[in-house]
């Protein structure tokens, strides 16, 4: 049976400065559920959900093998207003037809902005 993967679990010790991040940075909403530990992070348009949950205290942060990346067409002048924001933003990266960007989140998890999914191919 065919399914999709339409949510990730993101475990922090900074549950409110992820909220600012991801709302404020990537339009994201967060929706928080009376007596539920996760705060559910829905984006504006279609994407995947964000589930950010309080990490344990043997657990250490931004220790994944997963990067986020986010669909921007303009990756030089979203950088722009990221750094102008705040965010420690690296490099813009030139790739196969296409740019990225890599930063960190609140939380140290890693994240990217990347034109690849505007890219031309043939």
């Amino acid at each position: 049976m065919p399914t999709t993967c339409n949510r990730i679990v993101i475990y922090t010790k900074k549950i409110d400065e992820m909220v600012h991040f991801y709302c404020d940075l990537f339009v994201y909403q967060a929706i928080r559920l009376e007596g539920d530990r996760i705060v559910e992070l829905r984006p504006a348009l279609d994407g995947l959900i964000l589930m950010l949950h309080p990490a344990g205290k043997g657990q250490k942060e931004g220790q994944s093998l997963i990067k986020l990346v986010f669909d921007v067409k303009h990756v030089e002048a979203f950088r722009k207003q990221l750094v102008a924001r705040g965010v420690d933003v690296g490099p813009i990266h030139q790739a196969d037809g296409y740019q990225f960007a890599n930063m960190k989140d609140p939380s140290g998890n890693p994240v990217s902005i990347s034109s690849r999914a505007f890219a031309i191919r043939s």
